[in-house]
């Protein structure tokens, strides 16, 4: 049990350790080291084929024109039942 302990005691400080040479590295560099950084993560983007963006583009496309005749309808809707109730139930 003591050196069930004693191993985590060991392992926390490590923890402890690299978390502060983590923070001062964050601090070192500045503006070119977050540029090489982010240089390096772009390469690890897996970016779509033409054919997976094209694809997309067309759902996207897709699903706007039925929000936009959705929209279209409500509207016209709503403009019919108060022009309705305007009037007195008249037609």
């Amino acid at each position: 049990m003591a050196k069930d302990k004693d191993k985590e005691l060991a392992v926390s400080e490590k923890e402890k350790k690299s978390a502060k040479n983590k923070e001062s590295s964050k601090t070192k560099g500045g503006i070119s080291k977050w540029f090489k950084d982010l240089k390096l993560e772009l390469k690890k983007v897996v970016w779509p084929d033409k054919k997976t963006v094209i694809n997309n583009s067309i759902v996207v496309f897709a699903a706007m024109l039925g929000f936009a005749a959705f929209t279209f309808l409500l509207d016209k809707g709503f403009l019919w039942l108060f022009q309705f109730a305007i009037s007195g139930g008249k037609s």
